[in-house]
């Protein structure tokens, strides 16, 4: 039942805890996890009580607080931890140097992890492409209000200089927290995307997704549409800048930015063009049983057991796609993960959980207002109101956002409107993350050494100063 999502996705849920040993552990618990080459820190904050432990769990550099744990126990120096919702386990030994050794396991997966009262600074992850200060441009961290839902974006504008008159793009992030530079395994794309244009005459403004780093707002009860008047916000802000040339301004959207950008270019005269990377223009149910299947085979899956997980997926997206009330869709979709469920043994879950819970937590990511949307919003509908030119690109190796199916939808959807300035390219050799790749794989991401492919880079900003001379 499980859909592509951003490692570590929390729901917070009621606090309980319990406890049956004298010794006190409260304070904060730091520690640094390491997944598939990124380093992320996590702390754990436990309180005593009278009856025993509470406990709060961040994840600083995710821009995630106060995620309540479900239960905390202290016995013969053995610290046990779990988040029902996010289906964590941390079991973790006491030692004589005051340190938690102990493992952290997440829906089927084991990481070591060990804590310290010791505070941990982010860590600095440098690859090839990043570029070094000073930079032979002007940044300026901003802040613009969305007016909609009242509350303050944080973000950098970089300019080829302090003074002038700039073509722009706003940089559009795909799903999940993410920051202004879009970071993923200690990639910062959106870092390389800003240098490489604002070195070649072109100002961009990038953004902290609502609820993340510097930006207010909430993101755990958002969807697409939301984002959409973030990125809305974002054209209001340029259009008061005296440096930014109102006529050339553009989007360029990764991912699900690549299902925003169109929206807002067909509400607004004010986008000037587009550009989308791996944008979607297919429905999101049939898109995440494609990306099911192509990932589910480079994981080496048999075919009987892939056939099998995307008809159960399918009939679940289907009761999404049905209903139209939250409490029955909660009530079909509980009984029908119930029913496709009933034989599988129970290795198949997280041995803190009971069956009734690991089902309840599998629906709650259905039902989270994100995903119903995503599962029911049919991207190809807003393309032919789209009137700009457009750019879209595809990784040939993306097994997120398969390129051929893809790239014809976008196309026929473009051309259904009339559309005539439309360039469809797929990219040889590149994943979802436009890095040259072996497989295309997820796995793979963290393991390479590139960000952005120069190829890629050169594609947009050749096709953007044609739009803009």
């Amino acid at each position: 039942m499980k859909a592509m999502h951003k490692i570590f996705f929390f729901t917070l849920i009621l606090l309980v805890s319990m406890n049956a040993f004298g010794q006190s552990i409260e304070g904060q618990w730091n520690g640094m996890l390491e997944v598939q080459g990124m380093k992320l820190r996590l702390v754990f904050n436990i309180t005593k009580t009278d009856t025993g432990y509470l406990a709060t769990m961040d994840s600083p550099d995710q821009g995630a607080k106060g995620i309540p744990v479900t239960e905390v126990s202290f016995e013969n120096k053995t610290l046990r931890i779990t988040i029902t919702s996010a289906a964590i386990e941390y079991t973790a030994e006491f030692n004589n140097e005051n340190i938690f050794k102990g493992s952290f396991n997440q829906a089927g997966y084991s990481f070591p992890l060990d804590l310290s009262l010791e505070k941990l600074e982010k860590p600095i992850i440098t690859k090839i492409q990043d570029p070094i200060k000073p930079y032979p441009y002007y940044e300026e961290n901003v802040k613009f209000e969305n007016k909609v839902e009242k509350f303050f974006l944080a973000g950098t504008l970089t300019m080829p200089s302090k003074d002038g008159n700039f073509p722009v793009v706003v940089l559009i992030t795909g799903s999940g927290p993410q920051d202004r530079n879009e970071e993923v395994f200690g990639h910062k794309p959106f870092l390389i995307i800003a240098d490489y244009l604002t070195r070649n005459g072109i100002a961009v403004l990038r953004f902290d997704d609502r609820g993340t780093a510097e930006s207010e707002g909430d993101l755990k009860g958002s969807t697409t549409m939301n984002f959409v008047t973030d990125v809305e916000s974002a054209v209001e802000y340029l259009k008061t800048r005296k440096e930014i040339n109102k006529n050339k301004i553009g989007l360029i959207g990764h991912s699900e930015g690549g299902i925003i950008a169109p929206i807002v270019a067909s509400k607004s005269k004010d986008i000037a063009f587009i550009v989308l990377l791996a944008g979607t223009a297919i429905p999101g149910d049939q898109l995440l049983l494609l990306q099911q299947e192509l990932i589910s085979k480079a994981m080496d899956l048999s075919d009987e057991e892939i056939n099998k997980n995307k008809q159960i997926n399918k009939g679940a997206f289907d009761i999404v796609l049905k209903s139209s009330n939250d409490e029955s869709m909660r009530v079909d979709l509980t009984n029908y993960i119930k029913e496709v469920s009933k034989n599988e043994p129970d290795s198949e879950k997280p041995a803190s959980l009971s069956k009734d819970e690991y089902i309840k937590m599998q629906v709650d990511q259905l039902i989270s207002p994100w995903m119903v949307f995503f599962i029911k919003y049919n991207p190809y509908d807003v393309l032919k109101d789209v009137k700009c030119p457009v750019l879209a690109l595809n990784g040939e190796k993306d097994l997120q956002v398969p390129p051929k199916v893809n790239l014809e939808a976008l196309q026929s959807g473009l051309a259904e409107g009339g559309n005539k300035n439309v360039t469809v390219t797929e990219l040889a050799g590149l994943n979802h993350l436009f890095q040259e790749c072996k497989t295309g794989a997820p796995f793979e991401y963290a393991q390479i050494e590139q960000t952005f492919s120069p190829v890629a880079l050169n594609e947009i900003f050749q096709w953007i100063q044609k739009q803009i001379k």
